[in-house]
């Protein structure tokens, strides 16, 4: 089953730390972290379900009841209230880390590793035309799986076109996809 879930790293958009009416978000967030994720290398998913029931979920509908009541109180269009709109918007995404102990409390680490490619799509809109835009998004994407897997991309590159020029059966082509390319292939080719 895939159920989506938002990230927590969003949810403090819009909130001013210098208003004292404000949520205690970094101090939630800190107090949800430490009481579940210090050992996050050591717990499995399972260890962490529990840990979260145990000192999370309280702590999270405290936070709901914070947010309803102010929700009534701020004008939508302020900032604060597009941040608590926001909230309460994807608040299911945002509490289903309680129900699974697998899921992360914010994805940042997919939000670093997207980064390149998100800020390469403007200037995809300039590639001249429909297919130099896709090819150029193949091989970003190519890019990013080889960083992904800690494989240098240009070798990748060179090594996997270097055997295309060579003749390499397109029946094949599977044989040349990042997640099966080995460094010590590319010895001696480029």
């Amino acid at each position: 089953m895939i159920a989506a879930f938002s990230t927590r790293v969003h949810d403090r958009r819009g909130f001013d730390p210098s208003n004292n009416d404000l949520p205690p978000q970094q101090k939630l967030k800190k107090k949800i972290l430490n009481q579940t994720q210090s050992s996050k290398a050591v717990l499995s998913g399972r260890l962490r379900l529990v840990a979260r029931q145990k000192h999370s979920r309280a702590l999270i509908e405290s936070f709901e009841e914070w947010l309803n009541n102010h929700r009534a109180k701020v004008s939508r269009k302020s900032p604060l209230g597009e941040a608590l709109s926001y909230i309460a918007k994807y608040w299911n995404g945002l509490i289903r880390f309680l129900d699974d102990g697998r899921i992360e409390l914010d994805n940042n680490s997919v939000e670093r590793t997207i980064r390149p490619i998100t800020l390469n799509r403007k200037n995809a809109l300039f590639a001249g035309h429909d297919a130099g835009a896709e090819n150029w998004a193949m091989i970003a994407s190519l890019i990013e799986t080889c960083k992904l897997g800690a494989i240098n991309p240009h070798t990748y590159l060179a090594t996997t076109l270097t055997k295309i020029a060579q003749g390499h059966k397109q029946s094949k082509i599977n044989e040349l996809l990042p997640w099966n390319f080995e460094e010590q292939e590319s010895q001696g080719v480029v």
